[in-house]
């Protein structure tokens, strides 16, 4: 599938001095809305067309995907065994199950690319985006932005982990939101664990972006069978500049 690349830009009014001072106090803003309208309905769209969805989950070390044509394959005793086989694995340790699409590092793969989601990661890594991100987070080691676009299903979820990997150079991480609609009660939560145990939790949201500090514990809870969306996004980490 292609699409024609539209022209991303920031919604107007973002509040530089009050996201500074909230991110400097907490460790995590949201910024909405993020784009201007029409931009955030386009990309929401061409995510919304793509077949190219694979399936990510890990087992320890190791990531699994697991593409369209072999998800449709699979009887329902395997989907029960695999469930069965992440749910006991999260039990105790870092687990994960959901949609992803990625996007290259690289800026020419970026920009030889026809898809609207890799164009729009290259937004996220141009001038504008990271002056924002600069002046919000306080770093300005910040010179590069990667990212993909992941959609959680039921049956969907993110351990507690925190962003902290050695060599990555990561300052920052977002999570832009494409789903419209969506309830508390639905799960798909980007949870930030507190010291004594306790937590916030940011409900998915359209054309908002959430910006938070690196290392810091989070997680996305489980998304329960009734969710009557796919909780859609692009998410990403600011880095230091590629070498």
């Amino acid at each position: 599938m292609t699409t024609m690349v539209a022209d991303f830009a920031l919604a107007d009014g973002i509040d530089i001095d009050r996201l500074r001072s909230d991110y400097q106090r907490d460790g995590h803003v949201r910024i909405g809305p993020f784009l201007t309208d029409a931009a955030a309905r386009a990309l929401a769209a061409h995510l919304d067309a793509r077949e190219d969805w694979r399936i990510v989950l890990n087992s320890d070390e190791k990531l699994f995907e697991i593409d369209r044509p072999t998800a449709q394959s699979m009887t329902p005793q395997q989907w029960g065994a695999l469930n069965q086989a992440v749910h006991e694995a999260a039990r105790h340790g870092f687990q994960f199950r959901y949609g992803s699409i990625r996007v290259p590092d690289e800026e020419q793969a970026r920009r030889q690319s026809p898809h609207l989601l890799d164009a729009f990661v290259r937004f996220m890594a141009g001038p504008e985006v990271l002056a924002l991100v600069r002046a919000i987070a306080g770093s300005e080691a910040i010179g590069f932005a990667d990212g993909q676009a992941t959609r959680y299903v039921s049956g969907d979820f993110l351990t507690g982990h925190d962003d902290g990997v050695s060599g990555k150079n990561r300052h920052a991480a977002y999570v832009f939101g494409l789903t419209e609609g969506w309830r508390t009660e639905w799960g798909g939560l980007l949870m930030f664990h507190g010291a004594d145990g306790g937590f916030s939790g940011r409900v998915p949201a359209f054309n908002r972006l959430d910006l938070f500090r690196v290392p810091q514990l989070h997680s996305v809870s489980y998304v329960v069978p009734s969710a009557g969306a796919a909780r859609t996004s692009v998410t990403g980490w600011f880095r230091s500049a590629m070498e």
